[in-house]
């Protein structure tokens, strides 16, 4: 298996192959309880460097004024791609670069310390990507993927209905079969990439009620009958647009349904899995960006004629944080090693780890931001950016309610 490393080698132009064999030269480095690469392979840390280089130049600089100006980074997300992060754990046949998802977890938590975001909008391409990859036919590989790893063409998962959010097995939209295609009628709620993305993977009901009676569709976005809703004013999630996806007499051919009829909701609940194992590496990455710019802080701002560093107050809160950043850090890359070894509890672990990750990270941030004081509640500074596009990650590819309700079923069958 070729490393990211060696995939941006053979492909990047020159500048960007400066960044991949200058990495690790680059990287931040932290004392111990900070260092997010303790734990590490070699050849993982050199990842999480490349990855980190990418966000401190690309995506860093940036965030606030995306965030600001609700800009989806087309050409900024098309070089990440020219390093292979279209297609993380997509296989190389078709432009993926073939890692594990511990090491796309490693990867995700880097990019977001420069924009979580983004990163997470990645996050969700790279679903629909895996998904075509695992579950589509070998035509549906060969036409889709290779543009969607190069983020030529950009895709959205389309599971969530105005109707039907944490009930996703009760979802209404319908696809009945009239001769070579697939009508498609419903609506998507809550797209990331809705309008924008040329791909839609979208859940629709071929058959009776309850999960059993779904499946698969790949849609383009010039088909008939397809169309979206208005962009949404969100609270953080800027950088990415969110609109509704809308199906009224949608002509699908037939030879677009992934996998068969029924197979759908097995196929978006193994999807969710690795979707939480994303999303909690985001809220890592969020955290983490959020604790180093507080040790700055700290450091710096004086009261009562001393820094705020030297306050036991200060440094039990900045125990804490670094404290609950392992903890998350640990569980997240624990059920990502899972994830690859294709355990049986994995559901259980990646909802724990998804419901502890993103809880704590909030909290971690929050905190984070108290302690800039004022300074943190200006926009002027990133940690409100960070807060703000972290809040949903408690919500989608599953509620932490739901990730309750998942482990505590888990624990009642044994």
């Amino acid at each position: 298996m070729s490393t990211l490393l060696n995939i941006a080698a053979r492909r990047a132009p020159a500048g960007l192959r400066r960044v991949a064999t200058s990495a690790t030269s680059q990287i931040r480095h932290f004392s111990s309880p900070i260092d997010y690469s303790i734990g590490l392979t070699d050849e993982q840390k050199e990842l999480q460097s490349l990855a980190r280089a990418f966000a401190d130049k690309e995506f860093a600089p940036k965030m606030q004024e995306w965030d600001e100006n609700q800009h989806f980074p087309i050409d900024v997300l098309r070089k990440g791609a020219e390093l292979g992060f279209g297609g993380l754990y997509t296989r190389e046949d078709v432009g993926g670069a073939g890692l594990s998802r511990l090491e796309t977890s490693i990867i995700f938590e880097a990019l977001s310390t420069g924009c979580t975001s983004t990163t997470a909008y990645i996050s969700i391409h790279n679903m629909c990507t895996w998904m075509i990859d695992v579950f589509g036919s070998e035509e549906q590989r060969q036409k889709y993927l290779p543009r969607m790893t190069s983020m030529e063409h950009f895709a959205s998962y389309c599971l969530t209905e105005p109707g039907a959010g944490s009930d996703a097995g009760n979802l209404a939209t319908t696809a009945v079969k009239k001769g070579s295609h697939y009508v498609l009628n419903g609506s998507k709620a809550f797209i990331s990439g809705g309008g924008s993305s040329d791909v839609y993977v979208i859940m629709a009901r071929t058959g009776g009620p309850g999960p059993k009676g779904i499946s698969c569709f790949i849609v383009e976005k010039g088909f008939k009958g397809l169309s979206f809703g208005k962009k949404e004013n969100k609270l953080g999630w800027n950088s990415q647009p969110t609109r509704a996806v809308i199906m009224e007499d949608c002509e699908v051919p037939v030879e677009n349904l992934v996998g068969a009829e029924g197979q759908g909701f097995s196929m978006a609940m193994r999807g969710l899995n690795g979707g939480r194992i994303n999303i909690g590496s985001c809220s890592l990455g969020a955290a983490q960006a959020s604790v180093e710019a507080a040790v700055e802080h700290v450091k710096v701002r004086k009261q009562f004629n001393q820094p705020l560093a030297n306050f036991q107050n200060t440094q039990f809160k900045l125990a804490d944080m670094a404290t609950n950043l392992l903890a998350s850090r640990l569980m997240i890359r624990q059920a990502a090693n899972m994830l690859d070894q294709s355990h049986p509890d994995v559901a259980s672990y990646c909802a724990m780890a998804k419901l502890f990750s993103t809880d704590e990270c909030f909290k971690i941030i929050d905190d984070a931001l108290q302690l800039h004081g004022g300074y943190g509640y200006l926009k002027d500074y990133k940690v409100n950016v960070f807060l703000r596009d972290s809040r949903v990650h408690r919500i989608l590819e599953g509620t932490n309610e739901v990730m309750r309700m998942v482990t505590s079923r888990a624990v009642l069958t044994e």
